[in-house]
């Protein structure tokens, strides 16, 4: 047991975070901005399940719908609905990048659940590109709609007069923690659920706890699959937020 517990020199033989390493996808050589690598193919994996889903599982459209585009307009009606309701009618114009953005996410979560596959929203750089985007497009959208007005944002009119310097000033660290938050939510979340189930999977090669790890893992498991969806449907709506302030940044 000592063996299976730690090394020789007492470090522990499982390593729960490997399964986050970045890896060419062929051979063993560096990792450079152009080398296809077991995030690039597991995000392209995504990529054509989305479309196998809204794409082709919907293209012999009919008034009895298959299995298939019942979930596609399932998940068409559901997005939509959310945007409409956070953003209003003038936000529903942008409701084809709030979707892209929840069916990739969630299909790399679920993906990422699967045996020997990677979970490419357990990165940052991943998670940050997208929570930067979605900074970026808000913050360009609200100057060009609404030009200086748009800093009305961070004034709360509603708010006493002589806290509202003060409050601005929060509401401006607030404003640019966003894209922070909103990465590193979604990637910790990822991460912490797969680095649990990695850690209780090394131990249910102990006979005498293997039942107690084995259904630890299964009970983490179905909370993995709730927390993939939870985590897309927390991202988009939380875009859905941002994207409203940028449609009607006065309080």
């Amino acid at each position: 047991m000592a063996e299976e517990a730690g090394g020789e020199e007492g470090g522990l033989v499982f390593h729960p975070m490997d399964q986050f390493i970045v890896k060419p996808l062929f051979g063993d050589g560096p990792v450079n901005w152009y080398t296809p690598t077991n995030v690039t193919f597991w995000m392209a994996i995504a990529i054509l399940c989305i479309v196998a889903l809204l794409v082709l599982g919907t293209r012999g459209r009919a008034i009895v719908p298959s299995r298939v585009q019942s979930i596609a307009e399932l998940a068409y009606g559901f997005i939509y609905k959310m945007v409409e309701d956070v953003t209003g009618k003038d936000g529903v114009k942008y409701f084809p990048y709030i979707m892209t953005l929840f069916m990739f996410i969630v299909f790399s979560n679920f993906l990422g659940l699967l045996p020997l596959a990677f979970t490419t929203t357990s990165h940052i750089a991943v998670t940050a590109v997208m929570a930067m985007a979605v900074f970026l497009t808000i913050t360009i959208l609200g100057f060009v709609k609404h030009g200086a007005g748009f800093l009305g944002v961070f004034w709360i009119s509603s708010a006493p007069l002589v806290l509202r310097p003060v409050l601005a000033l929060i509401e401006v660290i607030s404003y640019f923690v966003r894209p922070v938050s909103h990465s590193i939510r979604l990637a910790g979340n990822m991460m912490a659920g797969h680095a649990v189930i990695k850690v209780f999977a090394a131990f249910a090669a102990v006979v005498w706890i293997a039942p107690v790890s084995i259904i630890a893992i299964t009970a983490i498991y179905a909370l993995e699959v709730l927390v993939s969806f939870i985590q897309a449907y927390v991202f988009a709506i939380l875009t859905c937020v941002y994207l409203k302030d940028a449609l009607h940044p006065h309080h």
